[in-house]
């Protein structure tokens, strides 16, 4: 056993060292490569983790804590009746508003809870999906007919690969479904509209928080107003929160007072004292996530309060090493696209240009396979596919890596499987790059 052990770790500094050996730094590709690696690790930092990540985990630790397993079970579980199930899970993008990555912790959680796969498959897929500004994007930018077809394949893919993964497991549903008949369901601890209300308020300060310039500089859009005042949107839904956290949650209001007084302060000197305007919106989000860690593990109050705190860390502790994998490994193989400019990975973004164009099979599902392994934030799908398409890329391609790209990515990827296991993940993945591929058959020969 201990010769074993002595040979791995000797095989491994054999592969480090050649690896180091024979580093191709002189090569122009390769350096590129690693600029475009750091360049999505740096802007995945600043712009994901605090503003949108850490929300999440926050989001699924409500999931995980204060929702019973009865209202899981009710609404997602094997047993519930199927047409309420998926109809709730595939309309949920379009409340979420969040990216590929936003929704694992979200996922994870209710499917911990006792979630069905069908539907916990469609909410996975719908997430990121049917994002209402997205499709909005869509549609202004790529066109009516492409707005359209975007909304009606991301609902019926959420649905239809819901139901496919819960009949190829058919048989595991089964016993999850003789398990869940059989679970002594405790009564409520609190009524749901105060978990509903709870969950909804720090849904709405993500969906705010991280709500994007609208593509044309238009002031008598709703959505350039809602974006123009978004922070003291957010604010609103602040001080809703902190209601919630007094009189829901029964946390001490001289605790919260303290948490929201330096919250402000922190937004105050930020503004004032920080030249650039996306780190000034950093410090009071830090500030106010710092407040609310420390409000719930302090409470002594209600021992959930202090789970919350530990299903939080829980899920940022699971899921965002495998994230950081992700992104550095799609940063390098894809390279980096974001605020107007790319870095090529070392796939050259020329042979994925080329390889796009026309409406062949080939290249429907060459576009499906690369939006599935690209990350893509959202809103952004939409000026890298108009991009494309001013390069020649078919219309039926660019359908293809809309509805296969903002549900899916490497990083996305590696989480699902920690989840659900390999199998049930490769079979998940299939299932979207095969159906995105048809749909955009379809479309390219229609259009």
């Amino acid at each position: 056993m201990e010769a074993k052990k002595e040979i791995k770790a000797l095989i491994w500094i054999i592969v480090l060292f050649v690896a180091a050996f024979f580093l191709p730094i002189e090569n122009a590709r390769f350096n590129t490569a690693m600029a475009a690696t750091f360049d999505l690790v740096k802007w995945y930092a600043r712009e994901h983790v605090v503003l949108c990540l850490l929300h999440a985990f926050f989001i699924a630790g409500v999931i995980s804590v204060f929702v019973s397993q009865g209202s899981v079970l009710r609404y997602f579980g094997a047993n519930a009746k199927k047409c309420l199930a998926y109809t709730v899970a595939a309309v949920s993008g379009a409340i979420l508003a969040v990216c590929s990555c936003t929704i694992l912790p979200l996922f994870s959680s209710i499917h911990k809870r006792g979630a069905g796969l069908g539907p916990a498959i469609a909410f996975l897929y719908s997430g990121p999906a049917i994002n209402i500004l997205a499709i909005i994007l869509t549609a202004r930018i790529l066109g009516f007919e492409m707005g359209l077809a975007r909304t009606l394949g991301a609902v019926s893919f959420s649905i239809i690969i819901g139901l496919i993964m819960a009949l190829i497991y058919r048989k595991e549903e089964k016993v999850k479904m003789g398990e869940q008949m059989n679970i002594q369901i405790a009564p409520e601890k609190r009524p749901m509209w105060q978990t509903s209300f709870h969950f909804f308020t720090l849904v709405f300060i993500l969906v705010f928080a991280n709500w994007g310039a609208p593509a044309v500089d238009d002031r008598s859009s709703i959505w350039y107003y809602l974006w123009a005042y978004k922070w003291y949107i957010t604010g609103f839904f602040s001080l809703l929160l902190g209601f919630s956290l007094i009189h829901i949650l029964k946390i001490k209001w001289q605790w919260v007072l303290f948490g929201a007084i330096a919250t402000t302060i922190s937004a105050v000197l930020s503004s004032n004292f920080i030249e650039n305007e996306k780190f000034a919106q950093l410090v009071p989000m830090l500030v106010g996530i710092s407040s609310l860690t420390i409000i719930t593990l302090k409470d002594k109050t209600d021992d959930e309060n202090r789970e919350w705190a530990f299903a939080t860390w829980g899920f940022a502790k699971q899921i965002l090493p495998l994230l950081a994998i992700g992104v550095i490994s799609a940063g390098f193989l894809l390279g980096s696209t974001h605020d107007g400019q790319t870095i090529a990975g070392v796939i050259p973004n020329e042979w994925i240009q080329w390889l796009v164009g026309g409406n062949s099979i080939f290249s429907n599902f060459f576009a499906s396979v690369v939006g599935a392994f690209m990350y893509f934030a959202t809103l952004t799908e939409v000026p890298i596919v108009q991009g494309l398409l001013a390069l020649g890329m078919g219309k039926g391609p660019a359908l293809a890596l809309l509805l296969a790209g903002p549900s899916l990515s490497l990083p996305n990827m590696l989480v699902i499987r920690d989840v659900l296991g390999t199998q049930k993940t490769v079979v998940y993945v299939s299932l979207v790059i095969v159906m995105s591929t048809i749909a955009g058959l379809i479309y390219g020969s229609v259009f």
